[in-house]
């Protein structure tokens, strides 16, 4: 008779621990060990939806990051922007912006798309497809310009559900020198073809797609691959990788996977305090966020609207939100925790703002404040 063994049990220190490993929130990365672009593939992208992002997750994971070397990878175009995980905005390196955004096309934008529909009545998506792509590949062009463009074919259609459309039926980058850091300007449109000079040499499979999520965000469910991906009916994949794969439980009793070779710290493995930006993956990749979300009214604290404040991690768990601003010469960071933190730990805060501080900002001077998230 076959037996069935229990797997063992993960609970939420030791998953804290090892998701902040694969995301090398434990330890910064030595620059011999792991590059920009090695970090940026390593992680599967990094959240972009606004600019500084990107360059803030870079600098609370990499020793010695400077945000001129992510600016230059992007200006050479070994990264870019464009919409992928969940239909949101990432910085990815230009193989996985090829190859990835085919696999993820169902999970994010063709549901984005059908959110569209009623103002899309009588547009035929094949022939928006084409259009667009000629248009944004004779030059770059805004969303506003493609907008125009798209109205004269379909002058009764909504105008922003053709911008909309446009977006999620090609893989468009948004070129340089938008996200650039310390540049601006505004966000223009080609495609991912014709931003890297050619077409991927295969597409990546959901097989690997998973690995990598692993490797990154694991131990995790198939229910928390599929909400960090925004695909669905993943079980059979994970059903295949079975064999290949570490098997755990979490408190709850569901069960997750993981590379076997995957870091998986002890629980009492000291975890520094850590600025993460707005929107940070840390943070929106598992289905259950209790591994670094403590308790579920901090969640809320961490928004406004539909806006991410960055925030910060203290023993590895979301603690509260911070924020820059610059006047007559001097960046201030504000940290706001949910809880006034013991002296020690407020010092280490403190010695991690400076951190921050010094590797992002150009600035003569700096100040650091503390104060509480009000409820």
């Amino acid at each position: 008779m076959a037996t069935t063994t229990t797997p063992p049990l993960l609970g939420v220190r030791a998953l804290n621990r090892a998701t902040l490993a694969r995301q090398r929130l434990l330890r910064r990365a030595p620059r011999t060990e792991l590059s920009v672009a090695g970090a940026v593939e390593q992680l599967v992208g990094l959240q972009a939806q606004n600019v500084k992002p990107p360059y803030h997750a870079l600098a609370a994971r990499l020793e010695s990051f400077d945000p001129g070397e992510l600016s230059a990878l992007m200006a050479s175009r070994a990264v870019a922007r464009l919409v992928t995980l969940r239909s949101t905005l990432h910085t990815h390196t230009a193989e996985d912006c090829l190859t990835l955004r085919p696999l993820l096309q169902s999970g994010g934008p063709d549901h984005e798309l059908r959110n569209f529909r009623a103002g899309l009545a009588g547009v035929d998506l094949d022939l928006l497809r084409t259009l667009t792509r000629e248009l944004v590949e004779e030059e770059p062009r805004t969303m506003a310009q493609l907008r125009e463009a798209l109205l004269s074919h379909w002058p009764d259609a909504d105008p922003f559900a053709l911008s909309v459309a446009a977006r999620c039926v090609l893989p468009l980058v948004q070129t340089t020198p938008r996200g650039l850091w310390g540049r601006s300007g505004q966000v223009t449109l080609t495609t991912a073809e014709r931003w890297f000079g050619g077409t991927a040499e295969r597409e990546a499979t959901a097989s690997e797609l998973v690995l990598r999520y692993l490797a990154a965000f694991g131990p995790a469910s198939v229910k928390d691959m599929q909400t960090w991906s925004g695909l669905t009916r993943m079980r059979p994949v994970f059903e295949r990788l079975r064999s290949q794969l570490a098997v755990f439980r979490n408190e709850k009793g569901v069960e997750l996977f993981d590379l076997p070779d995957a870091p998986r710290p002890g629980e009492d493995t000291p975890a520094p305090p850590r600025f993460l930006p707005e929107f940070d993956n840390l943070l929106l990749s598992h289905a259950d966020r209790g591994r670094v979300v403590a308790r579920d009214e901090h969640k809320a604290l961490t928004w406004r609207g539909n806006q991410s404040y960055p925030t910060l991690l203290l023993d590895g768990f979301l603690a509260g939100i911070w924020q820059l601003a610059e006047s007559g010469g001097t960046v201030t960071l504000t940290v706001r925790t949910f809880a006034p933190p013991a002296p020690a730990q407020r010092d280490a805060i403190a010695a991690e703002g400076e951190r921050l501080l010094t590797a992002m900002s150009p600035a003569a001077s700096y100040d650091i404040r503390f104060g509480t998230v009000p409820d």
